[in-house]
């Protein structure tokens, strides 16, 4: 006698349709064997729901799980496109396996077809890429991997190597495709290979390509998707007398991955039926098939059963599953999924975590309990967080605009025993002072302290930086009269510039002038050089013609020379012959300048056409300048070439 449930769905498949149950499941607790027995409803029509099997390009996985590199984008990364130049490259198996890891990209089958196809015409390459997957993962290579293969070799007039490769398909169960019989029959009736064109006809005709188990496994799925299920499906699968092997079921449950419910029903007779005894990749398979929104409860059934056999979740069921999770933004579902693949033998990889952290800080809502979850999970298993980790998960959040909660993620990341390096202390508190954001400011800086760390001098120097650039002169200057103090004052030159700069922009150079006065005075301070001549050259333009003056007395006593260009231009231009006489004084530690200098401010004065202040100037020289045999020349010149226009305009 059947078994009831089956009866039921006989009965009842055609009822209107219904969604499967999508409520929460505590699916980590031991389910036994018979809990697995699928609901009612479970079972009703789904022919309506769109299932979408390609895998989201953002997920990074590779060898154990994860590798692929971190893409926010929704276009399809080419990594067919990354491998087949890796082959065409690389020949040497050590160099292939470095190149691939550092790629991060992973080999699934349907990446094999691509290579396949795009090394049509190398067939060298091909060979190596083939032979390559044969020895690491056969299960890579289906019929139509192999009908690819064999296609590049007999077009390509591997004629040997071609029914090398036959010989080892009748091996595998596989046959010839017909459209590679007639591409292949065509090159060898166009090199004029009659006995092998001959040969060949005899391999198609003899009919293994019609044994092959992805035809028999089309069939059985053409069987089961065509009609509702009942006892006229199961004779109809009996009746094609095959054995059902664990490639076989793979097939059949694939070709119905668009049906879950027959996908589950064709699972489930053959294990009552005792066909087939499930193994690891048919769990799997039927696992891949049910990882999708409207399966969720059966799904973890599933997955819970491969445990409790003894059996892994595959690096193809990870990936897939994740990438539907995370394509519906299913984050829940998708670290449920994480945290049961952490606690098998094949751990999901350090980019994983990454890209699950990077994904959940743009969701719609900052969700911390998943956050905190995923830190969790990968810090339990031994793992330690990184500030790589925190540099990429930063980024994600300044992309949605939400980088002033970074102090929550860095709090999660505390709890995980994680505090960022100077490279990252200094980009976030950059950040967030030139974003305006104070309290932030502050609340990361204790946080770094509490830590039992202190901000180093890339961190202060940003809060600076940061600050200048938020308008916020004020808190610059107090964030650098901290560093003075803690840093000293050997270190701080260029950050000093920076903040007189941004003063000098502002307007403000006064304001600038006496920080800088204070600082000297206080913390024994040396600017810069070109702090001292940029700041001068500000003040002179920004009406600080005396505060300028001062500058020249501290350049002195710091070993500088004197910064003439911008006073001997101002003098000229608009200053008084008091204001010469001052410029003068001020710039030597002599009672006056030397006569050189005194002929650069005469000589300015005329060419300026200040002949008036050049004549003020003069009585309030030293005799020894106003004697001066140059000093007279030049006034001498000035007065005639004054002379000679007065006369020429007069006549």
């Amino acid at each position: 006698m059947r078994q009831s449930w089956r009866l039921l769905l006989f009965r009842n498949y055609h009822r209107s349709s219904s969604q499967f149950s999508t409520q929460p499941l505590h699916h980590f607790q031991a389910i036994s064997s018979s809990a697995l027995v699928p609901s009612l409803s479970s079972f009703q029509s789904l022919s309506g729901v769109f299932l979408g099997e390609r895998i989201n390009p953002g997920i990074p996985f590779a060898r154990n799980f994860s590798s692929e590199p971190l893409v926010e984008s929704n276009k399809e990364p080419d990594h067919h496109a990354v491998i087949s130049d890796i082959f065409v490259r690389c020949s040497g198996a050590s160099d292939i396996e470095r190149e691939l890891e550092s790629s991060g990209v992973v080999i699934s089958h349907d990446v094999v077809l691509k290579v396949l196809k795009s090394l049509d015409s190398s067939p060298d390459v091909a060979q190596r890429f083939f032979d390559w997957v044969m020895e690491r993962d056969r299960k890579r290579l289906s019929s139509k991997a192999y009908n690819l293969m064999l296609g590049i070799l007999g077009v390509n007039g591997y004629v040997e190597k071609f029914w090398t490769l036959v010989g080892t398909m009748k091996g595998q169960g596989f046959g010839v495709s017909k459209g590679i019989r007639d591409k292949v029959m065509e090159k060898f009736e166009k090199d004029g290979l009659s006995s092998d064109a001959e040969r060949l006809k005899a391999v198609f005709a003899s009919g293994s390509t019609d044994d092959s188990e992805e035809k028999i496994g089309l069939r059985m799925s053409r069987i089961v998707r065509n009609q509702a299920w009942s006892e006229q499906v199961e004779i109809q699968l009996r009746d094609l007398n095959v054995p059902f092997s664990t490639d076989l079921v793979k097939i059949v449950l694939e070709n119905l991955a668009m049906e879950p419910s027959k996908a589950l029903m064709f699972f489930r007779w053959l294990e009552e039926s005792e066909l087939v005894k499930h193994d690891e990749r048919t769990y799997n398979a039927i696992a891949r098939v049910l990882g999708r929104e409207d399966c969720i409860d059966l799904f973890w059934k599933v997955v819970q059963e491969i445990r409790s056999n003894g059996y892994e979740m595959e690096e193809e069921t990870y990936v897939k599953v994740l990438g539907r999770f995370m394509k519906r933004r299913m984050r829940k579902e998708a670290v449920d999924l994480y945290e049961f693949a952490m606690g098998g033998a094949n751990k999901p990889s350090v980019h994983c975590c990454t890209f699950l952290l990077r994904k959940i800080v743009v969701g719609k809502d900052l969700d911390m309990g998943l956050f905190s979850r995923v830190i969790g999970i990968f810090t339990g298993n031994g793992n330690m967080l990184t500030d790589s980790m925190l540099d990429s998960i930063l980024k994600s959040l300044r992309s949605v605009g939400r980088f002033g909660e970074c102090n929550k993620i860095l709090k999660e990341m505390k709890e995980g025993g994680f505090s960022p390096g100077s490279t990252l202390q200094s980009k976030i508190v950059l950040n967030l002072s030139s974003a305006g954001k104070k309290e932030e400011v502050g609340e990361f800086v204790n946080h770094i302290e509490t830590s039992g760390n202190a901000l180093d001098f890339k961190a202060w120097a940003s809060l600076v930086e940061g600050n200048c650039a938020s308008g916020d002169l004020e808190k610059a200057s107090t964030y650098f009269q901290e560093m003075l103090g803690k840093e000293g004052v050997s270190r701080v030159g260029y950050v000093f510039e920076m903040l007189v700069n941004a003063y000098c922009r502002k307007n403000r150079a006064i304001d600038a002038c006496k920080l800088l006065r204070d600082c000297v005075s206080e913390h024994e301070f040396k600017p810069l050089h070109t702090t001292y001549k940029s700041l001068i050259s500000k003040l002179l333009v920004q009406g600080g013609f005396k505060d300028a003056l001062s500058l020249l007395d501290l350049m002195k006593n710091h070993g500088f020379p004197p910064f003439v260009n911008p006073f001997v231009e101002y003098v000229s231009k608009s200053g008084t012959s008091n204001d010469a006489i001052a410029f003068m004084e001020a710039m030597t530690s002599k009672k006056f300048p030397s006569t050189s200098v005194v002929l650069r401010v005469f000589d300015a004065l005329f060419k300026a056409k200040r002949h008036n202040v050049a004549q003020n100037l003069l009585p309030k020289c030293p005799a020894y300048i106003r004697n001066h045999a140059d000093v007279l020349s030049l006034f001498y010149t000035m007065k005639s070439g004054k002379d000679n226009v007065a006369t020429m305009s007069s006549v």
